[in-house]
Parts: C-alpha cells; structure tokens; sequence
C-alpha cells in the first residue's frame, strides 16, 4: 500500500516537473528550429556575435593603461591587442588581393610565375624585417635612421607606453600593446610595399632577381624612408604627416615599381611604332576579387593603424576609407567611359584601388566630404596617369605605378588640403596632429610641409631602388630571355602551367596575327 501511494505521489510530482520543463523545453526547440531555419551565412555571424558581445564586455570593465604606474590595464590591452592582431591578419590577407588581382590581369602563360611571387615575397619580407628592417624603422637611433633593435633585440617594456616605457623602440612607445603585436602590424605593411613592385615588373624579369631586390627594399629602402616618418626622424619633426602610409608604403613601392619597369623595358610587342597594343589579361574574374579582397583588407590597413581599439576612430576611418574607395570607383568609371569611350573594368578596378590608396594618408585627420572628393579624384587621376605611362613607354602590366605612386603622391598632399587641424577629433591626442589644411582655413603651411616629403622620399626611393636594379642588371641581368618571354614565364621559370589542358595562345608569339615580329630581344638586358 505505502508502494503504490509512494508511487502514485511520484507521479504527480513527475507530471508538475515535467509540466514545468515543458514550455522550457518548447521554447529551446523553437529556438533551434529557428536556427536551423537561417541561412549558413548568418548561422556563421552568430560565433562572432557572441565575440563581439564577450569583447565589449570587456570594454565595460578594462581601465586604461596608465603611464608610470605597475598598474596596467590588462583587459584594455589584451582588447588592443586583439584589435591590433585582426588589423595585422586583414593586412595580410591582402596579399591574396595582390595575387589575384596581378595574375588576372596578367596573360595565362605567366600566371604561375606571378602568383609564385606574391606567396614568396612575403616570407621573405618577414625574415628581412624581422632581421634589419624594423631596427631601422623603429630603432633607436638619430634621424637618418634607427640603429638598434636589429632581430628584433635590445631593451622594451611594452605594453608600457609613454613616460613609462624603457626600450629600444621609443617611437612606437605611444602603442599600448606588446613588442610582438606591433611588429606583426607592421611587418603586414612592409610586405604590401614590396608586393606593389611585383605587379609593375610582371611577364619579364627574372624569378630569383625579384626575390633579391624585394629583400634590399624590404630590408634597407623602405624601413629608411619609413624612419623618417614613423620612426621619429627628421620628417615627423619637421611636421610631415602620413597616418597610414600613403608616402611611407604606397609611393615608396611605387616608385621602386617605376624604376624596375623603367630598368626592365617594356614587354614583348608591347609599343609598335607609335602604336601601344593592348596585352589583356587573361581573367578578369579573379582580378575583381581581388580587388574586393583589396577593399576589405584596407578596413584593417587604415583602422589597425590607430594600434588601440578606440572605437570613435575605428568607426571614422573605416567610414573615410569606404567612402574613398566607393568615390574613386565611381571618378575611374565615369572619366573612362568619357575619355576612353567605354566603362573599362580594368580602370573601375583600378579606380577603387585609387581611392584606397589616396585615403590613406588623411583618413584620421579628414570629414567624409573631404574622404569622398579625395577619393573621386584619385580615381579620375589613376585614368590619365595608365595612358600617361604608356605614352612615355613605361609599361606596367597592372597600373601599380599609375595607383600606388601617383595616387600616393596625391593623397599624401590632400593632407595639407583638407585636414581639420588638432584638436578636433579626439584620437590625435593632445595637440597632435597636422595642422589645419588649405581648405580648412589653415592656409598652405601643412601642404608645402607635405610636399617635402614626397620629394625626400621620392627622391630617396628613386636613388636607392636605382642603385640595386642597376647592381643586378650588371651582375646577374634582370630580364629573361626573348624566348622565355616569348613561352612563357609559367614554363621558363617553373616548368608548369597554371590551366594544364587549357589553349594558351592563339598564334606561336601570344599576339594577334598581323601585328607583325617585335623586334626586341632580351639579350639587351
């Protein structure tokens, strides 16, 4: 009797519990009906919006790091690190950008060899840096250049910053995060000016010659130059200011792309007489993504540069450089379709690429109608400055001279015309910043102050990448031979083929018939 009564009683407990659990237990199967009823994009998004939710959770109770105390916020710099980290991989990731984009717009029968380079240089960027080119940059030194810190040794506190750091690397002492994270971010950034080379000197120089040239840029041209600027040298106390390297790593791999193509020649059948000849690429498809790739890898390049997860200025820049991008993209279309007479892929690419790279310099110092005129007359200026390179014979296979150097140029003095002046947005910091642009009632001090430095750096550039083409072509000569050439650099250089099975040319020189046997030989060089 006391069984069943026993059992009876747990029962009706058992029907309350399971009453109880029951709406629970509804409510947690809708919830992943509902989920399963998302597409796989948005299924994606969700561990990230957990992240993000974690993150600013860790913004809600970190305190910032104090100079001069022990007592350094530790989640405020794991949360800079982390921001600093992601900027790094974005930056990184952009060499798949150049990779895709250089091989599209480049013909079939060198499409290995290309891709070959933009994978190389990067491995090779991080050893040169890591040995000698971020002593240089960053060192401790005199205003030429840095002199310690080589292998990336000597004294520092970080995350320590200001007053309270003790190293070897003073002019990064400003960055809240550790040694580690602020050499990957700008290892990312020395990788990208080399990668700027590769496109301009594609189809004809020699694999193993590229690879030397890329570590003498790596390891001593750009890192000089890049002192002088972010490194505490004479430029930056001259008042010269570049926030994300419009100068310092755009122009300087532009200008050692121009030198290279100038040393180098043109391609094969590129000018015949007064006639310049189209060499299409052989994928616009890939070359489109990786101009996307491009754009998305900037939101890494220009906010990472902040170095500290300040999502004022994060937000800002990201915004100033979508809008640069977007603009020069809609100048490139409409100034092709009016001067060439048709809406050109290749300059809409091109265009974008223009409008980032122009954005760069003034990203953290200008409003969005100044991001969006800056950007849409980089991307009117990229139009001319491709047709303008040929006229001279300068014959680069991407247009990397026409958007790094030229656009380079011109988005670093964009910096003396539009900038607000110090003290306007908060994360200059007190009193920094370049002074008020032209246009922003402060007249033409800051532009003729940037003007300077792109002609030191320029000039600079242009003295030092001379001296290693002219050593190479002396010792071990920079360009293949005509029949290489004439094959194919996929075949010559590597002995494989990026589309095996695939017709590679149409005529046994890769031309159109009736153009006739360039006479050109690379015996010449």
């Amino acid at each position: 009797m006391y069984q069943q009564k026993s059992t009876i009683k747990n029962r009706r407990l058992s029907g309350k519990y399971y009453a109880k659990k029951r709406p629970f237990t509804g409510r947690l199967k809708q919830f992943n009906l509902a989920i399963k009823g998302l597409t796989p994009s948005w299924q994606a998004c969700l561990p990230l919006a957990c992240l993000i939710v974690l993150a600013w959770g860790y913004v809600a109770v970190a305190q910032p790091p104090e100079s001069g105390t022990t007592e350094i916020g530790e989640l405020k710099v794991a949360l800079d690190t982390l921001w600093v980290a992601i900027a790094a991989f974005l930056v990184f990731f952009m060499n798949a950008g150049f990779g895709m984009l250089e091989t599209g717009f480049c013909r079939q029968k060198n499409a290995v060899n290309v891709l070959a380079k933009n994978l190389i240089v990067f491995a090779l960027a991080s050893i040169a840096f890591w040995a000698i080119g971020f002593g240089i940059m960053f060192g401790d030194g005199n205003n030429f250049l840095g002199t310690s810190g080589f292998f990336l040794s000597g004294a520092d506190n970080s995350p320590l910053t200001k007053e309270a750091y003790q190293g070897v690397f003073s002019s990064l002492s400003w960055a809240g995060v550790p040694l580690a994270a602020k050499f990957l971010f700008q290892l990312a950034f020395a990788g990208t000016a080399a990668t700027i080379v590769s496109g301009a000197v594609a189809e004809r120089i020699k694999f193993f010659d590229f690879l030397i040239f890329s570590l003498l840029l790596v390891g001593i041209a750009y890192p000089l130059t890049g002192h002088w600027v972010w490194g505490g040298g004479w430029l930056s106390q001259f008042g010269f200011w570049d926030f994300a390297g419009s100068t310092v790593v755009h122009s300087v791999g532009g200008w050692a792309a121009l030198m290279g193509a100038a040393f180098l020649g043109p391609r094969i059948g590129k000018y015949q007489g007064d006639e310049v000849l189209a060499l299409p690429g052989h994928n616009m498809s890939i070359a489109t993504l990786g101009c996307l790739i491009l754009w998305l890898g900037w939101f890494g390049f220009n906010p990472g540069s902040t170095m500290a997860a300040d999502g004022n200025a994060i937000a800002h820049i990201a915004l100033t450089t979508n809008m640069a991008a977007a603009a020069g993209a809609i100048g490139a279309t409409g100034t092709a379709w009016i001067y060439l007479g048709k809406p050109d892929l290749s300059m809409i690419i091109n265009g974008v690429l223009a409008g980032l790279v122009a954005i760069t310099a003034s990203c953290a110092y200008v409003g969005i109608p100044a991001a969006l005129l800056i950007g849409f007359i980089g991307g009117v200026i990229v139009v001319f400055a491709v047709t303008l390179f040929d006229k001279i014979r300068i014959d680069d296979p991407v247009g990397a001279t026409s958007v790094h150097l030229v656009c380079g140029i011109w988005g670093t003095l964009a910096v003396g015309l539009w900038s607000v002046g110090p003290g306007i947005y908060s994360w200059y910091g007190e009193g920094a910043g370049p002074a008020a642009g032209l246009f922003a009632g402060g007249g033409l001090g800051q532009f003729l102050i940037q003007l300077v430095g792109v002609v030191t750096v320029g000039g600079m550039t242009v003295l030092l990448s001379s001296i290693f083409w002219l050593i190479l072509k002396a010792t071990l000569g920079i360009r293949v031979t005509r029949e290489e050439e004439l094959e194919g650099l996929d075949i010559a250089e590597h002995g494989m083929e990026a589309y095996t099975g695939f017709l590679r040319e149409t005529t046994p020189t890769g031309f159109p018939e009736g153009h006739g046997s360039p006479e050109m030989s690379g015996d010449k060089y």
